[in-house]
């Protein structure tokens, strides 16, 4: 199968997941999708980069804050300019806090969004992310979760360049994709409705797989714990999981 392109603005071109016991999280997954790695070395804070075939898929780095941040993946959005993406998050809601150089390979920032959830922006110098995508052991689709559902859309629009299109907006399920029908690539959803109070906005990462009934439970062999069991949706066959030390992530089996 061809590499993954981007094709459309701001989608998400990268995701790494902050570990306390970064030496569990990186046997889980490759244990769980079969991935290879390799550490960037202490220069780099001992980051890693999870392979499949050869090539980049995600990442993983050690949660350093001391508990004051719970392990969680974080989804990177591509950007051309990462400084004036900065400038633009702060001007419409967000807070940018930080934009950093990573040597050569391209510019990192990290924010929250209007509604409160963390995102990055990643402008690609000799490093353009995850090579892979939609294929059984790869990130399958980005989402966020959103207790602000108008405010988001409108951020995302001014921040990121985002071109929307409307998935459903009935009371039931409010959903905006990232891209038209034929090439959406991310989503914002409206989950005011059931997200608890002390839950805050989030994007959601999910993971393809072959069967999602076994890679439930190869996971939770591994030390996963259940969130939400598997079951069919228009979307796809999709169950909720945190990791050994509590990173939650989707998988998504296709349906035919």
């Amino acid at each position: 199968m061809p590499k993954f392109q981007q094709s459309v603005t701001g989608q998400p071109i990268w995701l790494d997941v902050m570990s306390s016991d970064l030496d569990r999280t990186v046997s889980f997954y490759t244990e769980l999708f079969g991935w290879t790695y390799e550490s960037a070395g202490e220069e780099f804070g001992g980051y890693v980069r999870f392979r499949q075939n050869g090539e980049d898929i995600a990442g993983a780095m050690r949660n350093t804050s001391e508990g004051a941040m719970p392990d969680c993946w974080t989804v990177y959005l591509h950007t051309d300019d990462a400084a004036a993406t900065g400038e633009a998050i702060t001007a419409n809601g967000g807070n940018t806090m930080f934009v950093d150089a990573v040597a050569d390979m391209g510019t990192m920032l990290v924010a929250m969004d209007v509604s409160g959830a963390a995102i990055g922006g990643w402008q690609s110098g000799t490093f353009g992310g995850s090579a892979r995508m939609s294929e059984p052991g790869t990130p399958a689709w980005f989402e966020l979760q959103t207790k602000q559902y108008g405010a988001a859309i409108e951020f995302y629009q001014k921040a990121f360049g985002w071109e929307t299109s409307v998935l459903s907006d009935t009371p039931d399920f409010r959903y905006t994709q990232l891209g038209q029908p034929d090439n959406a690539v991310a989503g914002i959803w409206d989950a005011s409705g059931y997200l608890p109070e002390s839950v805050p906005s989030f994007w959601a990462v999910y993971f393809a797989v072959e069967n999602a009934d076994e890679a439930i439970a190869k996971a939770l062999e591994l030390g996963a714990q259940l969130v939400s069991p598997a079951e069919d949706t228009p979307f796809g066959r999709i169950g909720t999981l945190a990791d050994p030390t509590g990173a939650n992530f989707k998988i998504s089996q296709a349906l035919s």
